[in-house]
C-alpha cells in the first residue's frame, strides 16, 4: 500500500527567497564544519562554486532584507539572534557535479525544492504521515520548499535502496515531473544506500539524520555548541567518505630512495585514509574542548548548589515552546521562533516563586523522534543539565497531533542520559503548553490521560499562575520537618529558615532559638547539629 502526500508550503514566494546557512559545508570542493575547521577534497586548490549571480544574490538580499522583523529600540538577544538568523547567507559547494575528488555523502542543504520519501514498517498510517509531515516541518527549517512526499508500506527497509527498485523507480518519475533537486530520506541511510538511491534519482540524497545535523550547524552559536555540533557532524561523515576517479588512488609514499627507488617504494597513505586520520584527529580535539568547557559548567553548578538554589530544567519536544515558558516565568528576553531546533545552547535564568524562594531554571536542547545518536552523544555534557536538577519541567506541545508520542519520545533520551549517569531520576512535572491552539476535543482527550499536568499557554498567559503554584508545591514536598534549638550566636540560620522554609513553630529559650519548621534539605544538614 501506498500514500502519496502532495505538501504545498508557501513559507517562500520563489526559488530565491530560501534562506541560506552560515555553517558552510562545502562538498564538491572540500568539506568546511561549523567551527570552521575545512578538510578539502584536493588540498585546497579547488576553486568554489557559487550557487547563483550576482544579480540573483542582490535579489536574494533584498527579499531577505523584506522579511526581517524590524527590531525595537532596545533590543532582546533573541531579537537580535533572530534577525541574524533570517538574514540571507551565501552557501558555496552545491553544485550537483561530481568532481574528481573526496567527497562526504553529508550534503548541504539548501536547494530550492525537496521531495520526501518514507517507510512505513509499524503503526498506523497516520503516524507514517505525521512522522513524513514532521520531516517536513524540519526541511522548511532548513530553508527548503517540499514539493512531495512519497510513503511506502514495507516490514523493513530495502537493503540496496531504502524504498525498493520499483519504487525508487517511481520516485525518481516524481523528482523529474517537479523538478525537485533534492531526495530526503525519513530514516537513517547507510553509505551504500545513499549511493545507490542517488544513482536511481539521478539527484542529491540525503537523510533524516543529516537534515537534523544540518539544522544545528545553522543555530549552534556558543563555542560550546558549535563544537558540539562539528563533533556530531564529523562522527556523521567518518563511515560516508568517498571519492570518485583516480583522485583517490593518490599516494603520500615514501622519498625517493627511501624504500629502495623507483617501483619499490610502499603504497603510503591514500587521499581517504588521510582524511579520515585528520578527521579522527580533529574529532578528538573537539572532545578535549567539550570536557573543558563541561568543567566550567559544572563549576557554575556547583556555585549555585552551594548557595542552596533549586534548579529547574525545562525539557520537551522541539518546537513545544519551552523558550517561550521560560521568557513568560523569567523575563529573559531569549529567542523565541516558530521553528525546529531554535534553541540549542542552554539559557539559565533566575526567578522568585509565590513563596519567595529563589529557583534557577535552564532551558535546553530540544528532542525529536529518532534524534541522531551523534547529537545525543555530542549533547551529553549539555544534557547533565537534566541530571543535576531538583526538577525537570517537561513541555508539551498540546496542539501537536500526537503529544504523547512526544513525551516519549523525550522520556526515552532522557532515561538514557540518568540511566549512564547511574543518577537518580529528578521529578518530573509534565506542562502541556500551547493549549490557546489545541483543539478542544482533543484538549479534552489529553486532560483525562494527564490529569496530573499542568495546562498553560505561554502566549496568552493562561494556567501560568497555577504553574507557578504546583512548582512551589514540588519544591516544598522535597523539603523536610526538623526542629532544631539554634544558639543565639548563629543568628544567620534563623533568618535562613524564615527565608527558606516554612515556620511552623518558634520560641525563645534559655539557650537559643528553638523552631519546628519544613526546610529544603540542604538547609536540614546545616541544621543537623542543633537538632534535638
Amino acid at each position: 500500500m501506498t500514500a502519496l502526500l502532495r505538501q504545498s508550503v508557501n513559507t517562500f514566494s520563489n526559488d530565491d527567497d530560501a534562506i541560506m546557512s552560515n555553517s558552510d559545508i562545502e562538498l564538491s570542493g572540500g568539506t568546511e564544519f561549523s567551527d570552521g575547521t575545512e578538510f578539502s577534497g584536493d588540498n585546497g586548490n579547488s576553486s568554489d562554486s557559487e550557487i547563483s549571480s550576482d544579480s540573483e544574490i542582490s535579489s536574494d538580499k533584498a527579499s531577505a532584507r523584506s522579511r526581517v522583523t524590524p527590531l525595537s529600540a532596545d533590543p532582546s538577544t533573541g531579537e537580535l539572534q533572530l534577525e541574524e538568523r533570517t538574514s540571507l547567507r551565501r552557501v558555496r559547494g552545491l553544485s550537483t557535479e561530481l568532481a574528481d575528488v573526496t567527497e562526504v555523502e553529508y550534503r548541504q542543504l539548501r536547494l530550492e525544492q525537496v521531495v520526501l520519501a518514507g517507510i512505513w514498517t509499524s503503526g498506523s498510517a497516520a503516524h507514517a504521515e505525521a512522522s513524513l509531515r514532521e520531516l517536513a516541518a524540519l526541511a522548511e527549517t532548513a530553508g527548503s520548499v517540499v514539493l512531495e512526499g512519497l510513503i511506502q508500506r514495507r516490514d523493513k527497509p530495502d537493503a540496496a535502496t531504502y524504498l525498493g527498485s520499483g519504487k525508487a523507480a517511481e520516485l525518481r518519475e516524481i523528482v523529474i515531473s517537479t523538478g525537485a533537486d533534492t531526495v530526503i530520506c525519513d530514516g537513517e541511510l547507510t553509505p551504500a544506500q545513499l549511493t545507490a538511491l542517488e544513482r536511481v534519482v539521478k539527484v542529491k540524497v540525503i537523510d533524516r539524520t543529516a537534515l537534523i545535523l544540518d539544522i544545528f550547524a545553522q543555530h549552534a552559536t556558543s563555542r560550546e555548541g558549535k563544537a558540539q555540533v562539528s563533533l556530531a557532524q564529523m562522527e556523521y561523515m567518518l563511515p560516508r567518505l568517498r571519492g570518485w576517479g583516480e583522485a583517490l588512488s593518490r599516494q603520500a609514499g615514501g622519498r625517493a630512495g627511501s624504500n629502495g627507488g623507483v617501483g619499490l617504494r610502499g603504497p603510503g597513505e591514500t587521499k581517504i585514509e588521510t582524511d579520515r586520520r585528520r578527521i579522527r584527529e580533529r574529532m578528538a580535539k573537539l572532545k578535549r574542548e567539550i570536557v573543558a568547557m563541561k568543567s566550567s559548567r559544572d563549576t557554575k553548578r556547583a556555585r549555585r548548589q552551594r548557595n542552596q538554589v533549586p534548579s529547574i530544567a525545562i525539557v520537551g519536544y522541539t518546537n513545544a515552546g519551552k523558550s517561550s515558558l521560560l521568557n513568560t516565568l523569567t523575563d529573559a528576553g531569549v529567542l523565541v521562533q516558530d521553528a525546529l531546533f531554535a534553541t540549542l545552547d542552554p539559557t539559565t535564568r533566575r526567578a522568585t516563586l509565590d513563596d519567595g524562594r529563589e529557583v534557577v531554571l535552564t532551558d535546553t536542547v530540544g528532542f525529536v523522534r529518532h534524534l541522531p545518536t551523534q547529537l545525543v552523544e555530542a549533547f551529553r555534557s549539555t544534557l547533565e543539565e537534566v541530571v543535576d536538577a531538583d526538577i525537570l519541567l517537561h513541555v508539551v506541545d498540546g496542539s501537536d497531533e500526537f503529544p504523547l508520542g512526544q513525551i516519549d519520545a523525550v522520556r526515552h533520551v532522557i532515561n538514557d542520559v540518568i540511566r549512564e549517569q547511574d543518577a537518580v531520576a529528578p521529578p518530573e512535572l509534565l506542562v502541556i503548553n500551547k493549549i490557546d491552539a489545541a483543539d478542544p476535543l482533543s484538549l479534552a482527550k489529553l486532560r483525562s490521560a494527564l490529569p496530573d499536568a499542568v495546562y498553560v499557554s505561554a502566549h496568552t498567559g493562561a494556567g501560568i499562575p497555577a504553574l507557578k503554584k504546583r512548582l512551589v508545591e514540588e519544591l516544598v514536598r522535597k523539603d523536610v520537618d526538623v526542629l532544631v534549638e539554634v544558639p543565639y550566636a548563629r543568628g544567620e540560620l534563623v533568618s535562613r529558615i524564615h527565608a527558606e522554609g516554612t515556620v511552623e513553630q518558634e520560641t525563645h529559650e534559655q539557650n537559643g532559638t528553638r523552631i519546628r519548621a519544613h526546610v529544603p534539605p540542604a538547609l536540614a544538614a546545616a541544621l543537623s547539629e542543633y537538632a534535638l
